[in-house]
């Protein structure tokens, strides 16, 4: 599919994008941005418009902002926008002819070889390892105390993706390790690496003795999987025993590359956006009280935590939800175009780097009433203010959103659904301290970020497991999702956005009758005219879906 692109009016010429003023020679813009990347591309849309170009060194940059600016983004092909040569500054972290460095079909095949353990029935495996990693860490807090919260959730998912995605060895048998290698590798994502991601300063020479180290240990656990007779059923061996289509299979660099690239999806994101979502319960306790109360119905204080459990905590996702409006982890996201492209009466050039901006994005009022304002019910029925899929964009949009946004949003609502039941929270310091640090390209809290915490007495608890008798949902005021309502309308029909779709299989998993996720990595509709009956399941396999790329129209 090819990009959406306004027609421009044909009696007014093509013309460049408006220039934001200022900029040093040589540098251009580079110091405003270096220091504060979120508020140099706010000024910036605020003063010149949703589309404005300036120069980063002496790299045109044209910045993206709002729902119908994003719509060019996200949706133009990989022809039109490359990833690759925006994305120079992973290359030594990911490898040589791995994912952003891959030429576009290369790099399609591995993007789907890390899809299955991030897919609904991986997921189903993933809470009790989740659950397992907060008692854990809980067991080294006791009754109570004062932790740093976020360097307490950077180790927690670590250990939680590197647990879900990595299997053993990483986890129990390189521990220490691991998160000192990722912690080099970590901090080669920053400003200055989009432009000199080679440069010999210390923390590149870092990362790049972790990559080669990362190498060696990968290496041999391959080895010594190879030697084992029962395998594993974690990413790690999926990826040993990938092929790509022309039958060859991945060097131990590209298994390297592509482990480290699932543990970037499932972690680096992550743990400031828990931190995040702890700190806005705290600052907001009505919506803490509403939360812990669905929690408490839900689950009680010692109910299981599974997949299907976490599907039924909407104010939860809610908050979830917000946290990644008001705090998305990526400030900006890039493509170099490699195709002439036309916006409105603006043209964009080959060569030229397009940015867009998913926390400038997301405060635009016209977009988001109140944007300031943190509103988790903006999610709640007819506002559903998440569904314009080119304004919310906490893991970028289209067919590039990030794959692994299920198993992050599942990862943080199973976090929280325990540590919220065992433990009372309190900020140390005024609620006002607690600010995004923009000095990283990865948002964070700004340390310190302290909190209290103190064991949860038991008698807090005003029900367990809900109404006897009743699904937890049910008793939690959530609908349950086992029994179609009747049907009173003739048909239905479903389409399924292919720019969007990434496989992640969860309609197969609500409607099997209906969809098929199949080896080509897309869902596929199976009934062409489905059956009334199947309308609910229908419904749901929409509502689960990661991405929304499933529509269900009912005729009159």
């Amino acid at each position: 599919m090819s990009a959406v692109q306004p027609v421009p009016t044909s009696s007014v010429p093509l013309q460049d994008p408006p220039r934001l003023k200022g900029g040093l020679p040589l540098l251009g813009h580079m110091l405003p941005f270096a220091r504060n990347p979120f508020q140099f591309m706010k000024k910036v849309s605020d003063s010149v418009g949703e589309i404005a170009q300036f120069k980063i060194f002496n790299q045109r940059m044209v910045l993206l902002t709002g729902d119908e600016a994003s719509t060019l983004f996200y949706r133009s092909s990989d022809e039109q926008l490359d990833q690759s040569a925006a994305y120079k500054l992973m290359t030594p972290i990911f490898g040589e002819g791995i994912i952003f460095d891959a030429p576009i079909e290369r790099k399609n095949e591995q993007l789907k070889m890390l899809m299955p353990s991030l897919r609904m029935e991986a997921m189903r495996n993933h809470s009790g390892k989740i659950v397992q990693e907060v008692e854990d860490m809980m067991s080294k807090w006791g009754d109570s105390g004062e932790v740093e919260l976020v360097e307490e959730m950077k180790q927690l998912t670590i250990n939680t993706a590197s647990h879900c995605l990595l299997g053993r060895e990483f986890r129990y048998e390189l521990t220490h390790e691991f998160a000192s290698i990722y912690h080099d590798l970590e901090r080669g994502v920053n400003a200055l690496a989009y432009s000199f991601p080679n440069l010999p300063i210390p923390a590149f020479r870092a990362r790049d003795r972790a990559r080669i180290r990362l190498h060696k240990l990968v290496g041999d656990i391959v080895q010594k999987r190879e030697q084992q007779s029962e395998k594993p059923t974690d990413m790690f061996q999926m990826l040993i025993d990938a092929r790509y289509e022309d039958g060859s299979r991945l060097t131990t660099n590209e298994i390297t590359g592509m482990l480290v690239g699932a543990i970037f999806a499932g972690h680096h994101t992550s743990s400031g956006t828990a931190a995040w979502v702890l700190l806005e319960l705290l600052k907001h306790p009505n919506y803490l009280r509403e939360v812990r109360t669905e929690l408490d119905n839900q689950l009680g204080s010692d109910g299981a935590v599974s997949f299907q459990s976490l599907r039924e905590v909407p104010k939860l996702e809610n908050v979830l939800k917000e946290v990644l409006r008001l705090h998305p982890p990526l400030i900006v996201l890039m493509r170099q175009v490699a195709e002439p492209l036309v916006y409105k009466n603006y043209r964009i050039n080959v060569g030229d780097m397009v940015w867009a901006a998913p926390p400038v994005t997301h405060r635009m009022s016209h977009l988001f009433p109140n944007p300031e304002v943190f509103d988790p019910d903006r999610y709640n029925g007819d506002r559903a203010e998440d569904k314009n899929l080119m304004a919310y964009q906490p893991f970028g949009g289209g067919k590039h959103k990030c794959s692994g946004n299920a198993f992050a949003m599942f990862q943080i609502k199973a976090i929280f659904s325990v540590l919220l039941r065992k433990y009372d929270f309190e900020l140390v310091d005024p609620p006002a301290d607690y600010v995004d640090d923009y000095g990283e390209m990865i948002v964070q809290p700004k340390s310190p970020c302290r909190i209290r915490y103190r064991r949860r007495p038991e008698s807090s608890f005003k029900t367990r497991y809900g109404t006897a008798g009743q699904p937890a949902g049910a008793a939690a005021g959530c609908p349950v999702h086992h029994q179609a309502p009747e049907v009173k309308i003739p048909s239905f029909s479903i389409s399924i956005d292919r720019q969007l779709c990434q496989g992640h299989s969860m309609c197969m998993g609500e409607a099997p009758e209906l969809f098929k996720v199949d080896n080509t990595g897309f869902s596929h509709i199976l009934q062409a005219s489905p059956d009334m009956a199947l309308l609910e399941k229908a419904r749901q396999a929409a509502k689960f879906c990661p991405n929304q790329a499933i529509s269900i129209k009912v005729d009159e």
